[in-house]
């Protein structure tokens, strides 16, 4: 599947998920990719973030990884934010994109990036893997969001990132793969806001189920918004 001309796409986290995803996205065509992550590569990133090597270690992720796109990909335009998005910038960011990608680790940052797409009126690629199992979601404006996904926000003790937690680095593969794919038939158009397919793999069993999301009424991001 091949994005649409111009497309712009930013990528928040440049690591399992965030290097597949923006290897797919720049191989499809995507004409701009913006990296953004403040990390710095370490050794135990290299199993499952592509774009590394051990040579890279103590180097800016979005540095390197800006690299070897432009290196493979001369006709993408790439940028880079070696910054944290938070809260206070995500959306401001997420205004100069028609898309983004969910690369981030971490409960808190995953809940403030669904929120600003929310305010910001982009669709958000939502992903998350943890030991063998991953998932997939578009978060559109109009919902349903993160929240209205999980009724409760997991705390970091019942939702440890990946570092905490450990994750096969194939599944972060597949996942990014899939982040990608959700993200370029948003980009061709997507489905109404409202209702949204949360994609589950499962690495243990090998299989894969689809579960209907639907935009939750109380839901305090994007209840009040129009679906």
């Amino acid at each position: 599947m091949s994005a649409p001309a111009g497309a712009r796409v930013l990528v928040v986290g440049v690591g399992g998920l965030g290097c597949p995803a923006s290897l797919a996205l720049a191989r499809a065509g995507v004409a701009r990719l913006t990296l953004a992550d403040p990390d710095r590569v370490e050794a135990s990133n290299l199993h499952r973030q592509l774009w590394y090597r051990g040579s890279d270690v103590g180097q800016l992720k979005v540095t390197t990884a800006a690299e070897r796109l432009r290196a493979a990909f001369p006709a993408v335009e790439v940028a880079t934010q070696a910054v944290k998005v938070d809260a206070s910038s995500a959306e401001a960011l997420l205004r100069e994109h028609d898309l983004a990608i969910d690369g981030t680790d971490g409960v808190e940052a995953k809940f403030a990036l669904s929120d600003a797409a929310v305010r910001a009126g982009k669709t958000l690629i939502y992903g998350g893997v943890l030991r063998l199992s991953g998932q997939a979601m578009a978060i559109r404006p109009g919902g349903p969001c993160l929240r209205c996904l999980f009724d409760v926000v997991p705390s970091a003790e019942d939702a440890p990132s990946c570092a905490e937690a450990g994750v096969l680095g194939s599944m972060a593969g597949v996942i990014g793969g899939l982040q990608a794919l959700l993200a370029l038939a948003e980009l061709r158009g997507g489905a109404p806001a409202g209702v949204s397919t949360l994609h589950v793999v499962e690495g243990r069993l090998l299989t894969s189920r689809q579960v209907t999301v639907r935009k939750a009424a109380d839901c305090t991001a994007c209840g009040g918004a129009a679906a």
